[in-house]
Order: C-alpha cells, then structure tokens, then sequence
C-alpha cells in the first residue's frame, strides 16, 4: 500500500519519491535489474583538474574532446569519447567570484559544442547550438562566475547530435563553491567524504562496446545496464560517518527514483541551482535527465547498503537497478550532523502582473507547435525579469530546461512539489499530460543577437527539435528586437 501511495503521489505531482516507501532485502550492486550479480570494482572517481592561473588570477581549464577506449566488460575495450581520457571528464571547480577561461579543442573529428548546464553567464558564453567547434578547432570561452555554490555539470550540445555525443561519453561536473556554503559543517572533501555520481543507463554489447540501435529513432531510449562515473556495478569504501553525494543523472531519457535498498532516509540538501534553504528528510528522490540532487546520508562503522533505483509506471522508469554499494569502514571519521540552516538565498518571487508565458510540449519534436529553428528568436525577455512561464506536457513525459535561468517550481497541476524540489533549478520533470508552473528568474547579461535556449533535455526530443530561443535584452527594448536572426550570424567564435 505505501508503495503504491508512492506512485500515486508520483502521478499527481510529477516528482515521485516525496513520500516513505518500504525497504527491499539488501541485495548486490549489479548495475543492471536487481535480479542478479555481483560488485564489479570500486568506483571510479573523476580528477580534479586543475587551472592554470596567470599573474591576472585568470583561472584557466583545458577540456580535450577525444575519442578512446574503455572497458565496461573486462577484457573487451570499446570505443568511446571523453574530455581528457576515454570517457567522461574530469570535474572542473571554481569559486563565485573567479574568473574563469576553458580552453575547448576538438579532437573527436566531427564539430561538437560544449554547453555549460546550469552555469549563470553571457549567451556568447553558453555553448549552445550556435557555437559550434569544428574538428580541430579550440573554442574559448571566458566568464566571471557570479552564482551561489551549485553543482552543475558541462556536456555538448550539437543540434541532432546531442544524444549521440553524451552517450558516447561527453559529460563532466563542474562544481562551484561560494563563502557561505564553505563556511556550513557539510562533506565537502572531494573524493573523500564528497563524492560525485553521473548516473547513465546504457545497452552494452556481449563484446564490451556500447549499442547505439534506436539510439535516434526510439521515443525513449532506455538502457538495461547502469553506468556511474562509467563504472560498471561498482562498489565504495567511506570512512567517513557522513557522506555527501552530488548525484546527476546524465541519461538520455530514463527518469531514477533514488534511496536506500534498506529504506535509510537521508538529508537532501542541494538541487540543481544550489543548496536548500533547509535539510528535506526523505527517503527516496527521483530525478530526470539533467537534473542534479546532493544529498548526505549517515553509515555506521562495517554495514553495508545498496543505492538503489526503483521503477515506476512511466515509459520512462521501467525496472529496478542497483546503482551502488556503499561499505563504511569499521571506524569512521565523526562527522557533525547537517546545519538545519544551509542557504540564505531567498526564494524566487514573482510580482503580481509580471508576464505569463506558455509552453506546450506536443509530441517528441515541438513546443507549440513548432519545431526548432536556429534563426528564429522565439522570446524576448528585459534583463532581471521574473516572469511565470506555464510549461504543458500534452502527450509524453517530457522535462524542461531553460539555459541560464534559476527556477523555482511553483506547482504541479495545481499541487506543490516536495519540499526539496522547491529550491532554487534550471530542469523540471513533467509527466504526461501535466502542466508545471514556474517562477523564473532571467539574468542581466543582455545580448539581442545571441540567444539562449529552452528544451526538453531527453535528448531525443531535442535533437527532434523540442526546443526554442529567446534573448535577454535591455528592459524597455523588447519590441526593438528582430525576431529573425540575420543570415551568416556568427556560430563559431566567443
């Protein structure tokens, strides 16, 4: 009955995993459908990478997109693309003031981009579709960065290639701290009691190589083996009595519904724009493609427990996986419990008669009623607005992104969200046939000839053309804009 309360909770409101569900025995981290397997090796953390700073204190990244090799079966390397290795990259962290510089450069032999998920800064910046970097080329991108401390995360974004690129492996964290997140009693050693989890199913082949059949012409694609940080069925050691995860699901469509095989609640205490204003107590999260949660979780010296997704009734949520095993060490680290204050940043308000936009999510290739097209602006939006943008899915699950904003979500069919999923985010899942009202924010950076995007993020569907732009421009200007591109606009340099 609690689980079925669960999924009904999940129909109304779009974000499963609000409520209690029963445990399930403890069972190995396979990495596949829970009927079976053992732990495969310890999982797999990505570097750090560090900046080079220049007499300016001018932090500079060099991300390589590069194909490779990499074993998901042992003995059988299968090809694959990565930031500075075979798959994956590594995660890249700044400071809200720094300023930063990334030196991109292509090496994978087709053009790509790279669109920095969740980052606030200019629309030249963004590395949407327009930018794009062709084979052999570096594009350099440059910013100050000027938001509270998030977990965000970099991938390409190639109009009709998108799913392509992140399946093979383009994707990479990027953290960014902030005075007063440092300054909490929360995990925050990386890779120490501060771990990162990319979470991505995929289809593995018996020879080891990643099976890309209906890849592009599936409504869904959805993979019966579980990836994290490109671990297959992996296994980690803490020594610590608190562990903070950073976990994002990097998937192409698939929706996880996240807890404990043993029922243990847990503190979220981030989403994907920041950290909550409080603690939320649950016991299992879910999280759509793009979305992020950081959550910390307490072990006691020697058990052992399995991180676990359960399935739903959504196209998008069949079967139960294990994602994980988690082993603590026979003495652990004390660690403080969480602050039951974490960010002072207030939330997104909207004043009365402030614009309402709608957005309506039509089959697996439009938003109302078009598909996208790259020298159309769709919007116009003055700097600093807070506007409410009505988002429908009238057929399909499907979620939404905005490039970027923050978000606050005000309501799903009518109904609040749990309380974690009412903190600051840039992606927001909507079931079918529901309709989603938030209260967004819009940045100051203003360029009427570059714009930003807004899209599902299943991969799929924007590669279809489920996607728009607008720009942000000087308030008052609105009607100035043209809302067609010029011909030959630049789509290469920022």
């Amino acid at each position: 009955m609690r689980r079925r309360a669960f999924l009904l909770l999940a129909a109304a409101t779009g974000i499963p995993g609000c409520g209690s569900t029963s445990g399930r025995p403890d069972g190995p981290a396979t990495g596949r459908p829970t009927e079976g397997g053992t732990s495969a090796g310890p999982l797999r953390i990505p570097p750090l990478l560090e900046p080079v700073v220049d007499g300016a204190g001018v932090k500079t990244f060099t991300l390589t997109a590069q194909r490779g090799e990499t074993e998901f079966l042992p003995g059988k390397p299968a090809p694959t693309w990565g930031f500075n290795g075979s798959y994956l990259g590594p995660t890249l962290r700044a400071s809200r003031g720094d300023r930063i510089r990334v030196n991109v450069v292509n090496r994978i032999g087709e053009a790509t981009t790279v669109h920095w998920h969740g980052m606030r800064l200019p629309a030249l910046m963004d590395g949407g579709p327009q930018r794009i970097i062709e084979p052999d080329a570096t594009w350099t991108p440059h910013w100050t960065v000027d938001q509270p401390a998030a977990t965000t995360w970099y991938h390409p974004h190639p109009h009709g290639y998108t799913v392509q690129h992140v399946y093979r492996g383009l994707a990479g964290l990027f953290l960014l701290d902030d005075p007063q997140a440092q300054a909490l009693d929360l995990p925050r050693t990386y890779g120490v009691d501060d771990f990162p989890l990319i979470v991505q199913d995929k289809v593995i082949n018996d020879d080891g190589t990643l099976s890309e059949k209906r890849l592009d012409d599936s409504v869904f694609f959805l993979g019966d083996r579980i990836l994290v940080n490109g671990t297959l069925d992996p296994h980690l050691e803490v020594g610590s009595q608190r562990v903070r995860l950073r976990i994002l699901n990097a998937s192409n469509s698939r929706l996880f519904h996240i807890g404990f095989a043993d029922g243990r609640g847990f503190e979220v205490v981030g989403a994907d724009a920041g950290l909550l204003p409080a603690p939320a107590r649950v016991d299992r999260i879910s999280l759509s493609p793009a979305e992020r949660a950081e959550i910390v979780v307490a072990f006691s010296p020697g058990e052992s427990v399995v991180l676990r997704s359960s399935g739903g009734r959504d196209p998008i949520d069949k079967g139960d996986f294990d994602l994980l095993r988690i082993t603590a060490a026979e003495r652990l680290r004390p660690s403080p419990e969480v602050p039951g204050r974490l960010a002072t940043t207030p939330p997104i308000e909207v004043p009365a008669g402030s614009r309402v936009r709608a957005f309506r999510l039509d089959g697996d290739d439009e938003i109302n009623g078009r598909d996208y097209d790259a020298d159309r602006i769709d919007e116009v939006v003055p700097a600093g607005a807070r506007e409410i943008w009505e988002v429908e899915a009238r057929d399909h699950a499907h979620n939404f992104h905005i490039h970027e904003v923050a978000l606050r979500v005000l309501d799903i069919d009518g109904r609040p969200p749990p309380q974690w999923y009412q903190s600051q985010k840039d992606t927001v899942f909507l079931p079918a046939k529901s309709k989603a009202r938030l209260a967004v924010e819009f940045g100051r950076f203003a360029d009427p000839k570059t714009p930003y995007m807004f899209h599902c993020h299943i991969l799929r569907h924007e590669d279809r053309g489920m996607m728009g732009q607008f720009v942000i421009v000087e308030p008052g200007t609105e009607d100035q804009v043209p809302r067609t591109l010029p011909t030959g606009h630049d789509t290469t340099h920022g």
